[in-house]
């Protein structure tokens, strides 16, 4: 089982990317996703850098994927899409249904991302009919359900689930962390950068509920699958997926290179991950019950 590190779903300054990657370029991860799939005017890094970088983690042994923007909302970013389906040397990220039609019209091979919500078995094979050569699992999908999708998958076609990380739940054309801020979407003073892991949002009782990164609603609790990880292995997934956060990743990334390898057991890996996290446990999703609870292995 291989274990991957999802695109940043966070606005960080520039020289923070880059010496963040520099560090993943040495963390046991296969596969690293690259790229903004949150708001194009995050700019930080744009197409050239994210390129640049992929080159570099490739001479680094590591197999780079370009992941395209979940919500295209105008020309330009219609553009950017199309610049990334084109280029020559990457596998993509398809994370909405234009990217879907712009990798199939240039007749390549791409991952189906998470938030084309392939739910069912008849669905999943149109997409690998497009060429799709693996799929991610949507966030909310249990157990039972991925278990019944595995024993159908078309052949060839590999499967990465999201095992760790603050939930990307929605997408929006309104910008919450600049409405917060009583600021326009347009003039949002790119306010998002001052707030690494996303900015909290409580109940009026004081209980975390939901996570504003810009457009994208998350999780407040951290989507935690490591007690899962022997089910996971049986299941026959090819990949677990790491979301990237602010702190702690290459300790998070070596317990679940452990938890896969076999060099934890389940209770050991479990215990090491959580003070590593920037939130409580949840993973509800997986067993049928509301997303923000969690199911201990005990």
């Amino acid at each position: 089982m291989q274990l991957s590190l999802g695109p940043l779903l966070y606005y960080w300054p520039r020289d923070t990317v880059l010496r963040f990657y520099e560090d993943v370029a040495t963390m046991p991860v296969d596969t690293i996703y690259l790229g903004e799939a949150v708001c194009s005017r995050r700019h930080e890094l744009r197409l050239p850098d994210w390129l640049a970088l992929a080159q570099d983690l490739r001479s680094a042994g590591k197999d780079v994927v370009l992941s395209t923007q979940v919500l295209v909302e105008s020309g330009p970013d219609a553009t950017t899409m199309q610049r990334i389906a084109a280029n020559g040397d990457f596998m993509i990220e398809a994370n909405d249904m234009g990217a879907v039609q712009a990798l199939t019209s240039l007749k390549k091979s791409f991952i189906a991302g998470p938030h084309l919500n392939l739910y069912n078995q008849p669905t999943l094979t149109w997409m690998a009919g497009l060429g799709a050569q693996r799929w991610v699992a949507p966030l909310e999908m249990q157990q039972a359900d991925l278990k019944q999708m595995q024993a159908s998958r078309p052949a060839g076609l590999q499967t990465e689930v999201f095992a760790c990380g603050r939930m990307p739940l929605a997408f929006s054309a309104r910008c919450f962390t600049a409405r917060h801020l009583n600021l326009n979407k347009d003039d949002c003073g790119f306010s998002c950068i001052h707030h690494p892991d996303g900015l909290l949002l409580q109940t009026r009782e004081q209980q975390d509920f939901l996570v504003l990164n810009g457009i994208q609603t998350q999780s407040a609790k951290v989507h935690n699958l490591i007690a899962q990880v022997p089910v996971l292995q049986e299941m026959g997934v090819d990949v677990l997926r790491i979301s990237p956060q602010s702190v702690h990743m290459r300790e998070i990334v070596q317990v679940w290179r452990d938890a896969i390898d076999g060099k934890r057991t389940v209770p050991e890996a479990e215990s090491a991950l959580e003070p590593l996290l920037v939130a409580p446990s949840c993973n509800g999703y997986w067993h049928g019950k509301p997303g923000m609870e969690y199911v201990s292995a005990a």
